[in-house]
């Protein structure tokens, strides 16, 4: 089967600018754009890229936290009723808010409840729901995500003195390494090429924020070799939308950093527009998603 070819819908986003202090850059609008200009099967990848953010924002609310992420498919009131009776969020986050509500009765016996918490649990049933796309790029850069975050969290674990093992999502060997190892480096240096580079990161003497842009330094530019040959499908969309998150991010903490960080993305996108010209040229194709399901 063809991936489709979004020749149009890529070409066109090289015409986003932004002001100066990144005034202006309206992230949800951008992603509602690209949704709305992929085929329906593509759209459930995008979806589920973002489904990550309602459970960040799951896990702000059980924490009392007034952080909220916008890049989330709902609002803070609809998350809470789902809490309560889930209705619209996917089937697999339903059964693990039923699984953990069944479990907080204080009648069900003691062993027929889980040591894990309801966070872990929703993060684990996330990252299974990704490594089952069908978007090579999704399944690849969850893998990514849920390693790198692992790695940073079991470092600022050993660096407390507590176990890593509470800290880890997930369950294989990669996850029990870092739950186990006291090497430096976990023993994972020829499993995972960048653990080197953020050990370095999380052991610098620079501030919380620089060593955040450091991770999503390292962030971006995995983004883009997982879409490395791929210019105008969904894995090319996918890619351009984890950067423009991390852009939306960094746009909030740090307008001239944030603005740094588009005009690169935006560079990116000046080249492939080039290859939109050339490509229709030679091949006469109707650009974008015309062959669907």
């Amino acid at each position: 089967m063809f991936a489709n070819q979004y020749y149009c819908l890529v070409a066109g986003l090289k015409e986003y600018t932004l002001d100066a202090d990144v005034k202006g850059f309206d992230a949800p609008a951008l992603i509602a754009e690209i949704r709305e200009g992929v085929s329906k099967r593509d759209r459930h990848a995008i979806d589920l890229l973002y489904t990550y953010y309602d459970i960040e924002n799951i896990i702000s609310l059980r924490a009392g936290r007034e952080q909220f992420s916008g890049l989330g498919h709902f609002s803070r009131q609809e998350l809470e009723e789902e809490l309560r009776q889930p209705v619209r969020l996917p089937a697999w986050m339903g059964r693990v808010i039923a699984a953990f509500r069944a479990e907080s009765d204080p009648e069900t016996p003691a062993e027929e409840r889980s040591e894990e918490s309801f966070e872990h649990r929703l993060l684990t049933a996330y990252y299974d729901t990704c490594a089952r796309s069908r978007s090579g790029f999704l399944r690849r850069w969850s893998d990514f995500d849920r390693t790198l975050r692992n790695v940073t969290a079991a470092l600022s674990a050993r660096r407390l003195g507590l176990s890593p093992a509470g800290s880890i999502v997930g369950r294989g060997e990669i996850e029990t390494a870092l739950a186990r190892s006291s090497a430096a480096d976990f023993g994972l240096r020829s499993e995972v090429d960048y653990v080197e580079q953020v050990i370095a990161a999380m052991g610098s003497d620079a501030n919380l924020l620089e060593k955040e842009h450091r991770l999503d330094a390292l962030r971006w530019s995995k983004a883009e070799e997982l879409a490395c040959m791929h210019y105008f499908d969904l894995d090319y969309l996918l890619s351009y939308l984890v950067r423009i998150n991390l852009i939306h991010r960094w746009a909030a903490l740090d307008p001239a950093r944030g603005r740094r960080m588009l005009d690169a993305l935006m560079a990116s996108f000046s080249e492939a527009g080039r290859r939109t010209g050339e490509g229709a040229e030679q091949t006469g194709q109707t650009p974008d998603n015309e062959r669907d399901e």
